[in-house]
């Protein structure tokens, strides 16, 4: 198993926030996944994918400091905290660089963490041991330090720290059944993510008819009305009605899937997720903003 690409165990998509003494529940950071190996005084990390990022990661040596295991593969989340939070943009940067500058300088300004919540192996396999029985063995092999730290978690209260992680402006937290074994590449109901929905202000760039759907878009620092994502629930009849009454006279292109028109009309939508492309996901409209100025609408790197 060790520094081979394997693929960490995947968590399904939760409701809502519950309490249940079968399950332990953990915060839910903000960061990248990865897989740490580590033998001897050699250290690696993988992504969820299976790509190879230990160079991108220069703090990775001194983390291995804190495994005191001579052989481990840790699962974690790769983090950089600004404000007292994980921020996901601040992360994703870290994993584009690639110059040996440029990471140096980024080890100053944006700070890797990795938080660890599960251990694999460490003179052998542990996947099919119970999670509270990896949960003891992971408190045996980390010492938590400044670069390398165990996952908070709590005993059966789920809704009490989904309030917390709210109030922190966290993304939501993670459940896990108690004898739930680690199993590799598997999309589990074992564990289960619950979020928070967060808002954001989009452009309309345009939108689809079947099934109906606006088209959203952001500004980002480089980039004009980028395409992040499409919505189609929560709109009304009479709200859809109004706004194909307005688009008609703003349309541009068309093509197979889409009605672009000119980027004047707004909107506000809750989202759950946003992937590393800049991508919004699981999304609900709430509202359009006509007093809102298409050039405000710009991406939240917070």
């Amino acid at each position: 198993m060790l520094f081979s690409a394997l693929k960490p165990m995947i968590v399904s998509m939760g409701k809502e926030a519950f309490d249940n003494e079968g399950y332990i529940f953990e915060p839910k950071y903000d960061g990248w996944r990865l897989l740490i190996h580590k033998q001897g005084e050699r250290i690696e990390a993988y992504t969820r994918y299976g790509t190879l990022v230990t160079v991108k990661f220069p703090e990775l040596k001194e983390a291995a400091a804190a495994i005191k295991a001579n052989s481990a593969i840790l699962d974690c989340e790769g983090i950089c905290m600004r404000g007292g939070r994980p921020v996901f943009d601040d992360f994703a940067y870290r994993g584009r660089l690639s110059l040996s500058a440029r990471i140096a300088q980024a080890t100053l300004t944006h700070p890797a963490t990795f938080v660890v919540f599960d251990l694999i192996y460490t003179d052998r396999a542990h996947v099919h041991e119970p999670l509270m029985q990896r949960k003891e063995r992971l408190a045996d092999v980390v010492s938590d330090s400044q670069l390398l730290t165990k996952t908070m978690f709590v005993d059966g209260r789920g809704k009490a720290l989904f309030a917390m992680t709210k109030e922190k402006n966290m993304e939501g937290i993670v459940a896990k059944r108690k004898d739930s074994s680690y199993q590799l590449n598997k999309t589990s109901p074992d564990w289960l993510k619950i979020k928070h929905f967060k808002s954001i202000d989009t452009v309309i760039l345009g939108y689809r008819t079947d099934p109906f759907a606006l088209v959203l878009g952001l500004h980002f620092r480089t980039l004009r009305n980028k395409p992040v994502g499409t919505v189609e629930f929560g709109i009304k009849p009479e709200e859809k009605q109004a706004f194909l009454a307005l688009a008609e006279q703003l349309h541009t292109l068309q093509d197979k899937q889409t009605q672009w028109i000119e980027p004047r009309l707004c909107c506000r939508i809750d989202y759950l997720e946003r992937t590393d492309m800049h991508q919004l996901r699981t999304t609900i409209f709430r509202g359009f903003l006509p007093d809102k100025l298409p050039e405000d609408c710009v991406w939240d790197y917070d």
